[in-house]
């Protein structure tokens, strides 16, 4: 086959299939924004894909940028007031019929951010209070992938109601993941500062981590559970289960700061 040949709408694999060449994914096709819905403020936050939607839940434009360019919320700095306090919820369609990638949303988000919040900024660096993973004594417990190396990473955490009340414990199933991205997920969406991976550890990994939140973590929301039914911390979890190592120190970080951003334009 020729290469010319190749820039047609479609390929032929070597079994003689076709399939269709994979979406570019650079913006939604349909984004719905509202404001979070009053008295949910606290009923939890997430951004999933569900079918072919994006969803985002109670989430700040602060969150929402800290997601989108991959870095801890306390690393945004210079927005007004309520980027930090409003919540809001999106429901957006992706184009094609194939699933996007997490990377591949976040591509999109950041459009979204641009386009409908007018969001405008420049990037720095600070030195900040951050967590930094480390192989602990012993070394480490994690086990080599068994998906194939361009199968997409999935990591997502769940969180468990205690049967007395409040969250009895968190589960983050890890599958084809580096350390980088768990490292991400953890200064993304659950720990409270940013966090650098010095493992050294390369490769993916297959895993799974459970414990009970502490106060701080998925950004102090979350109401505890009693003592009784609680399990090990995140810090204590990691090092029994993953055979890693998480500690306080300072670093230097990118952050982003805000030149720019409005409340959304109409849907």
């Amino acid at each position: 086959m020729t290469a010319r040949y190749m820039t047609f709408a479609f390929l032929v694999a070597a079994r003689g299939q076709v399939i269709a060449p994979r979406p570019s994914f650079e913006a939604f096709e349909v984004a719905t924004i509202k404001p979070a819905r009053p008295g949910e403020v606290n009923a939890g936050r997430y951004i999933r894909m569900r079918g072919a939607q994006f969803q985002v839940k109670n989430y700040t434009v602060d969150g929402l940028i800290a997601a989108a360019y991959d870095l801890n919320p306390k690393a945004i700095f210079g927005g007004p007031a309520w980027a930090a306090s409003e919540r809001y919820e999106i429901t957006a369609t992706t184009p094609g019929e194939l699933r996007p990638v997490y990377d591949e949303q976040m591509r999109m988000l950041r459009k979204l951010l641009s386009d409908r919040f007018n969001l405008e900024f420049h990037r720095g660096k600070k030195e900040f209070a951050i967590y930094e993973i480390t192989v602990a004594k012993g070394g480490s417990k994690l086990k080599a992938s068994t998906a194939p190396p361009d199968e997409p990473y999935n990591i997502t955490s769940t969180l468990y109601p205690a049967p007395g009340g409040g969250i009895g414990y968190a589960l983050l199933p890890a599958r084809n993941v580096t350390i980088q991205q768990f490292a991400s997920v953890l200064q993304r969406a659950i720990l409270d500062r940013p966090v650098v991976d010095n493992t050294g550890l390369a490769g993916r990994f297959d895993f799974d981590l459970e414990w009970s939140p502490g106060q701080g973590e998925f950004g102090g929301e979350l109401p505890p559970a009693p003592e009784e039914s609680r399990k090990a911390g995140i810090f204590e979890a990691m090092q029994q289960q993953l055979g890693l190592k998480i500690a306080a120190t300072r670093g230097l970080i990118d952050t982003i700061v805000i030149d720019r951003v409005d409340r959304p334009s109409q849907n």
